[in-house]
């Protein structure tokens, strides 16, 4: 009974933990429109909670906003570009999200464009500001981060198609190393998986489901509601936990578990992608760049993992262990489900 009651306790003492899969990471969406000499640059930050209070009595945006204009800069052929001062339109009553618009004059038609993003100096370095650029006859994307903060448009021309595809490479990446629900739900799926042939079909049962709905949903061609896709990635780390501590040996079928949930947990990682709106002509290479980070992220956790389960197996205490770490995880995935589901 000791599993279980360690399942309790961490259920009720993770009532703070963080409702969404990437609580941890700010997210921001950026719009840059090119028409001759001008271009308006509209940031829209995910969630404006997140911007430092300024009182105890609210948040300020304003300040926020000033800081948004001082931190992207723009130039034309080597040119800097003049920004106007900045537009905040404020969070709506029933949303957390708030856009900045900065209107910046350039010397001449702009046909170099240059972008400098240096907001996780004022955001924090977790964050990712996705960015979708514009201009007649054309359309280019990138992901700003603390890492790679520039980012070059030849405008007056389709962009490449590999443009920015190595920004969208650590974005999955990233995306799958801060996913702590992700990682959580393949932890408890080969911790309860068997030998190291169940383990292959059971990543690689979880590897093709979620690369087909992560491209479904970012084509368009089947969505769900984000707060059902996260309370379902929720349920399933709480389900095969529970597995693990009810099965007495391991299971045949969990291939076909990691297939099933593998299908909810894509369409979790192609909420960010769904946001800004990839250019068709460019959507293939950014959603190929993306899904390959995130199987080298998933590599990067899933190989060391496989390695240490299989020197421990056999171990008279490897039976304990693997039921106490399902256990915990059984608690976080049920405060992690209560909470989508109540606060939703």
């Amino acid at each position: 009974m000791r599993p279980v009651r360690a399942a309790l306790v961490v259920t009720a003492v993770l009532g703070g933990l963080p409702a969404s899969a990437h609580e941890g990471a700010t997210t921001a969406f950026a719009h840059i429109v090119v028409s001759g000499s001008a271009v308006r640059y509209s940031l829209t930050l995910a969630d404006a909670s997140r911007i430092a209070p300024a009182s105890p009595g609210g948040t300020d945006l304003e300040a926020f906003a000033q800081a948004v204009r001082a931190s992207v800069r723009l130039t034309n052929d080597g040119t800097p570009c003049a920004p106007a001062p900045a537009q905040l339109v404020p969070p709506a009553a029933s949303s957390l999200s708030a856009t900045v618009v900065v209107d910046f004059a350039c010397r001449g038609a702009v046909r170099r464009l240059r972008i400098r993003d240096d907001l996780p100096d004022v955001l924090g370095a977790d964050l990712h500001t996705l960015a979708k650029v514009e201009w007649p006859g054309g359309t280019g994307q990138f992901a700003f981060a603390a890492e790679s903060r520039e980012a070059s448009f030849e405008v007056g021309a389709d962009a490449p198609a590999a443009r920015g595809a190595g920004s969208f490479f650590w974005l999955g990446v990233d995306h799958i190393l801060t996913g702590y629900d992700h990682l959580l739900f393949l932890l408890v799926l080969v911790l309860g998986g068997g030998g190291a042939w169940s383990l292959v079909k059971i990543i690689t049962a979880f590897t093709v489901a979620h690369s087909v709905t992560l491209a479904l949903a970012v084509l368009g061609i089947v969505t769900l509601p984000d707060r059902f896709v996260e309370a379902a990635i929720a349920l399933s780390i709480a389900y095969v936990a529970a597995e693990n501590l009810l099965a007495k040996q391991a299971l045949s079928r969990r291939w076909l578990v990691s297939l099933v949930f593998g299908l909810v947990h894509g369409f979790g990682f192609a909420s960010l992608l769904r946001e800004i709106g990839l250019p068709p002509g460019h959507l293939a290479v950014s959603l190929g760049a993306f899904n390959l980070g995130v199987e080298a992220g998933q590599a990067a956790v899933a190989l060391p993992l496989v390695w240490l389960l299989m020197r421990v197996r056999g171990k008279p205490w490897e039976p304990r262990v693997a039921a106490t770490v399902s256990a915990i995880v059984l608690g976080v995935g049920l405060t992690l489900f209560v909470g989508r589901v109540a606060f939703a």
